[in-house]
């Protein structure tokens, strides 16, 4: 895989919510991908974060896809509302949702792309039966809930794994589902992570904390470490 075939989608739980356009505008100016866009319930995961009004919000900041990650249970209910908010990619917990086949499809008739997240301690099996409706595959390598927590190593393991299932899939359908990880990501890991399999990373405080108003589009350098780590793999 090339360098330019990796997505990097910094997560805007860790921007400053004062000017949230502006950050989503410079950090896509910086050369990232997606917006990853972190949903908290307080009922699912013990924290409170943004909705789809938020989203709504942001979508005329940038053209570039929003990536919604859903950490709330039920999903079914809140799936339209971000659906019609803007966003492109919609990813939730399997444990989150009655009926894992139902939420996916809803997503997807909403004209998104549709995902699964596993914690740390989900076992990947619940993709198996649905793998005709996934386009992007989210494993967290934190507990969820918050951001600025280190790298659990086990998560190397469990994409290794994911990405042989996927591949698997993909030379049986032709169709390529997306490896994305969530949690941790740094310049120090994140080669290591794509040798792993992964192609899609999504990255709060190691890229919102080291914006420079130095750089053209604050963000510009630690967009660049990123890349550079990247196009060693």
């Amino acid at each position: 895989m090339s360098a330019k075939d990796y997505v990097i989608a910094p997560s805007i739980l860790s921007a400053n919510f004062a000017k949230l356009g502006e950050e989503v505008a410079n950090v896509i100016a910086s050369g990232a991908d997606w917006i990853h866009f972190d949903v908290m319930d307080n009922h699912y995961v013990p924290n409170l974060t943004i909705g789809p009004l938020v989203c709504e919000a942001i979508r005329p900041c940038t053209t570039a896809p929003i990536d919604v990650h859903l950490m709330v249970k039920p999903v079914d209910r809140i799936i339209p509302d971000f659906v019609k908010g803007g966003a492109n990619i919609i990813t939730f917990h399997p444990e989150a949702s009655h009926h894992i086949d139902r939420s996916l499809s809803l997503i997807r008739e909403g004209g998104c792309q549709a995902g699964l997240v596993f914690n740390p301690a989900t076992p990947l099996d619940h993709m198996d039966y649905v793998m005709d409706k996934l386009d992007v595959i989210l494993l967290m390598s934190v507990n969820p809930g918050f951001g600025g927590q280190k790298f659990i190593p086990g998560t190397l393991a469990k994409a290794r794994q994911a990405r042989a299932k996927l591949d698997a899939y993909e030379r049986e359908s032709g169709r390529r589902i997306r490896l994305e990880i969530d949690g941790g990501v740094n310049v120090g890991n994140i080669a290591e992570i794509a040798r792993a399999g992964v192609d899609a990373f999504v990255a709060g405080s190691a890229v919102y904390g080291a914006g420079k108003d130095s750089d053209a589009h604050r963000y510009d350098s630690i967009i660049g470490a990123l890349r550079g780590e990247l196009a060693k793999v």
